[in-house]
């Protein structure tokens, strides 16, 4: 998915506010969605691919790209050696393109911030790029995350700074007293799309569950 500001999509995207208007925004994006985010510089996918890596380890299985788009870190994984990899997300569009790269054993359409269709510490690994920002998903996308994550796994999420301090940060506080998770890293905050201007900063997280 994405993270930004522009007048165009991305711009759309931001102002929509039911996940039925963002899915279509998305349908209708996806056909020049790689193309556009290759010039925009998109950092969420590689960042939260070097952080999944650090911490889960290779062959771990399944993992779950968790808003995968087009499939822009779904490739990537089975690259570096993560077998098998699930996709969710809510637009239609964007997942008959990830499916069309071949990079995943299911694809789902589903959206994040409601229950889930996974059974508990189903995925040894869950990787959220660019999905918890502006217009998509707030801090209410966590707990699910984290009860279909099994214990000792690793959950990578991007988060921006409005998001973050506007009760995300809190909130990973309140999970980590509760011995949910333990917050095992957390980057410096980054622009991801150093193409665009005026783009609010994000940061990268890697959660141990």
């Amino acid at each position: 998915m994405a993270d930004g500001h522009h007048e165009g999509a991305l711009g759309q995207v931001y102002g929509a506010k039911a996940p039925e208007e963002v899915a279509a925004l998305y349908d209708r994006w996806a056909d020049t969605y790689d193309a556009e985010m290759a010039a925009a510089g998109y950092r969420h996918p590689s960042i939260a691919l070097a952080l999944l890596a650090r911490y889960l380890p290779r062959g771990a299985t399944p993992v779950l790209d968790a808003g995968c788009g087009t499939g822009l870190v779904g490739e990537w994984l089975g690259i570096v050696g993560y077998p098998q990899v699930e996709g969710l997300d809510l637009s239609t569009g964007m997942l008959e393109r990830a499916k069309a790269k071949g990079a995943y054993a299911q694809l789902h359409n589903l959206a994040l911030g409601g229950p889930l269709p996974f059974a508990d510490g189903h995925f040894a690994g869950i990787v959220s790029a660019g999905v918890f920002t502006t217009g998509h998903v707030g801090a209410e996308g966590l707990d699910e995350l984290i009860r279909i994550c099994r214990p000792g796994g690793t959950i990578v999420l991007t988060v921006k700074n409005t998001l973050w301090e506007g009760g995300f940060a809190a909130r990973i506080a309140e999970l980590e007293r509760q011995g949910l998770v333990k917050c095992i890293e957390e980057t410096e905050p980054y622009v991801s799309m150093p193409g665009e201007t005026g783009t609010v900063p994000s940061r990268g997280l890697a959660l141990k569950r």
